[in-house]
């Protein structure tokens, strides 16, 4: 499969996005998804025109909810 987001892109666009917020040592909840992977999932959606709710999750990009989220 084709790379959507190379590493001289991701380099660029990397600073954007915000840092994640630290963990409870206690109950720390689910991990969150790495910023690349949702950067890729929103460029998918936008390049291939499907919807949000069409993103296959077995590509390891997270649903269209979160990457849809992400975008706003």
């Amino acid at each position: 499969m084709k790379v959507l987001v190379s590493d001289e892109l991701w380099a660029r666009v990397e600073p954007l996005f915000p840092t994640a917020p630290r963990r409870r040592f206690r109950f720390p909840g689910r991990k969150p998804i790495n910023h690349r992977c949702i950067f890729t999932g929103i460029l998918f959606v936008l390049k291939t025109g499907i919807s949000w709710d069409d993103l296959p999750t077995e590509l390891g990009w997270g649903c269209g909810k979160t990457c849809r989220e992400h975008l706003r």
